[in-house]
């Protein structure tokens, strides 16, 4: 075929010939002429409004793209719903294309769709399957940590039975013990796992960045002198107030504290464990960090620690969602969280939270996108 054919036939069949339905608009909208997929797509055009046709309605698009089109000229392309000939409702992409006369002015806009309902149904199919995994894998982990609370429950229970039986004080004070602590855990554990579900309500107010630090000094102190470990903090002098949920960084400051904790009683190699809590700011960056010179992780597990239920600390003791509730509450401060760690050495985990970024202390913080690990 000479080239001269090819453009004769491109102008003679092309129109027709292609696999989109494209349809020729008229300012009144009304369809002045469209192709044969059009019609296959469509039906009946002719003497018609384009919102009838494509959406069967009586009234023009209360955001009609093909009107922007008509007053300046740009190219668009956007999805529509609409219901389509024989084939309930369908999705489709639509390009606007203005058609100009040489002294600028647009008679017609061309309309080009091409259905993608397949798409928009494997996109649907998708998502679902997505959130049913996320729902079996939730369902799995509070089955698994209930039942390990619960074994806990029943050897408390055991216990204080047998030691009411045997008139044995002692033996019903140590089951008591064990009953109050696994009710902890389990409050504990379903109360982890709501906020992570459905999120906790943030109050940001202008507060002293420091003050998380002392709470959870306060906190957690007891716990680490008990286990002989030397918890010591280092706050930077005059920190100025910022807006923050308080209760969100403490939240975030508890976590990667105990999980220090967590790391020395873990380390093979006996030595004088510390954890260093710090707070301080540089170039308008507050900066929290968390360091200790515990087990440490190697580079598989370094890989896992913002996954979802992943935890080192076994189930019976950790429900794997503390890292990434926090990573989720730094997010909605405009923040990032990053580590190193190195097996045998210890972990330095730090937040970062430049002050450009914060949330207004009268609105809440937004939701940040958690596709990237810091």
């Amino acid at each position: 075929m000479r080239p001269e054919e090819i453009h004769t036939w491109l102008r003679a069949h092309l129109f027709d010939a292609v696999p989109v339905a494209i349809s020729v608009i008229g300012p009144d909208f009304r369809i002045a002429e469209a192709n044969e997929a059009f019609e296959r797509t469509y039906g009946s055009w002719r003497g018609r409004q384009c919102y009838e046709v494509y959406k069967g309605s009586s009234t023009r698009c209360q955001d009609c793209a093909a009107l922007d089109t008509f007053r300046d000229g740009q190219v668009r392309s956007r999805e529509e719903a609409g219901p389509t000939r024989g084939n309930g409702p369908r999705h489709y992409l639509v390009q606007m294309v203005p058609i100009r006369r040489e002294d600028g002015e647009i008679p017609y806009v061309i309309e080009m769709s091409t259905d993608i309902t397949a798409f928009k149904r494997l996109e649907h199919a998708k998502r679902e399957a997505e959130r049913l995994a996320a729902v079996g894998q939730t369902v799995a982990g509070i089955a698994h940590g209930v039942k390990n609370v619960l074994m806990g429950l029943e050897g408390g229970m055991y216990a204080v039975n047998s030691g009411i039986e045997r008139g044995d004080d002692e033996r019903v004070a140590r089951g008591w013990t064990m009953v109050q602590a696994n009710v902890e855990r389990i409050s504990s554990f379903v109360k982890e796992f709501l906020d992570f579900a459905k999120g906790r309500q943030a109050t940001v107010r202008r507060t002293d960045p420091a003050a998380p630090v002392h709470l959870v000094m306060d906190l957690l102190s007891e716990r680490a002198s008990g286990a002989g470990i030397r918890l010591h903090a280092d706050v930077a002098a005059e920190l100025q107030p910022a807006a923050l949920d308080a209760d969100g960084i403490y939240t975030c400051l508890a976590n990667l504290v105990s999980n220090a904790i967590d790391a020395c009683l873990l380390s093979e190699v006996p030595r004088a464990f510390e954890v260093l809590v710090s707070c301080s700011e540089r170039d308008g960056v507050l900066t929290y960090e968390v360091r200790d010179n515990g087990h440490g992780m190697d580079a598989e597990i370094s890989r896992k620690v913002f996954s979802q239920f992943f935890t080192t600390k076994g189930s019976d003791r950790g429900t794997g969602l503390g890292l990434l509730t926090t990573k989720k509450i730094v997010h909605q401060h405009g923040g990032r969280i990053t580590f190193t760690s190195r097996t045998g050495t210890g972990s330095t985990f730090r937040i970062e939270l430049p002050r450009a970024d914060l949330p207004r202390p009268d609105e809440p913080p937004a939701e940040a996108a958690d596709a990237s690990s810091g």
